[in-house]
This record gives C-alpha cells, sequence and structure tokens, in this order.
C-alpha cells in the first residue's frame, strides 16, 4: 500500500469519526452545553488534521504529474 493509499484511509476514518462528533455535538446541545462544546472543539481538532491529510494527497498527487 502506498503512502496515497494509507492518507486516503485515514482521511475516510478521521472523517467518518468528525461526523459523529459533529452530530454529538448537536445533539448534547440542548442537554449540556459544555459536553457538546468538548464535542465540537474535538470536531475542530479533526477537521484541522482532516485539511492536513488533504494538502499532503493533493501535494503528492502534484508531484507524480
Amino acid at each position: 500500500m502506498n503512502r496515497i493509499d494509507l492518507i486516503k484511509k485515514n482521511q475516510t476514518k478521521l472523517s467518518k469519526q468528525y461526523k459523529e462528533l459533529v452530530e454529538e455535538a448537536y445533539n448534547l446541545k440542548q442537554i449540556d452545553s459544555a459536553l457538546s462544546d468538548i464535542s465540537e472543539f474535538k470536531a475542530v481538532k479533526l477537521l484541522n488534521k482532516l485539511n492536513e491529510l488533504r494538502y499532503l494527497s493533493r501535494e503528492k498527487t502534484l508531484h507524480q504529474l
């Protein structure tokens, strides 16, 4: 498995986790705003990691051209 495939696999996993955290934050918004904020914070951290991976995969594909 090459590096691009590993990045894509990691992106898929992190994207799923991100969606789950966003949904959890939304559901907790009415019940406990502190827990909702924690879930949102974790989601933002995952989103930053996803953006880094997108950049790395884009950079690698550009170098292969």
